[in-house]
């Protein structure tokens, strides 16, 4: 789950075998415990479906769906999904977080926030991504 600047606020890691829209319960509410304030959501059709009422009923959020219209063809940019989309190419510079080498779903969620905390971190003070954070050579 990310913010509109695309930034890392809940993360829920799950077997392949367990599908989006089931793996959305946990997520959904760990954000509101996290972030009560919160109160839409933009997702894909993917999440369509009984999730948004349940969404509605038990969390009081707005489930908010953006579909592709039926008379496009191709890839076109939907609002609002090239954000999460953005953040995760933003996470898989992390060398970690390319490959599975993590056992546990615990530590790989700890490694997703750990890699979005480093990014932040260097956009922060002023690196480039890439960057080591060496000190600049002294004028003299």
């Amino acid at each position: 789950m990310v913010d509109c600047l695309g930034l890392v606020l809940a993360v829920v890691v799950s077997a392949a075998s367990v599908q989006d829209r089931d793996a959305a319960l946990p997520l959904l509410e760990r954000l509101r415990t996290m972030y009560f304030s919160i109160r839409l959501v933009w997702a894909d059709g993917g999440y369509a479906g009984r999730l948004v009422d349940w969404a509605s009923e038990k969390l009081r959020l707005t489930l908010e769906i953006v579909k592709r219209t039926d008379d496009t063809s191709g890839f076109v940019v939907l609002p609002r999904r090239w954000v999460v989309e953005r953040t995760l190419s933003w996470l898989m510079r992390s060398r970690r977080l390319v490959r599975d080498y993590e056992t546990l779903p615990a530590m790989h969620e700890a490694m997703v926030l750990w890699s979005m905390t480093m990014l932040m971190s260097n956009r922060l003070a002023g690196r480039r991504p890439g960057t080591f954070s060496r000190p600049a050579p002294r004028a003299g």
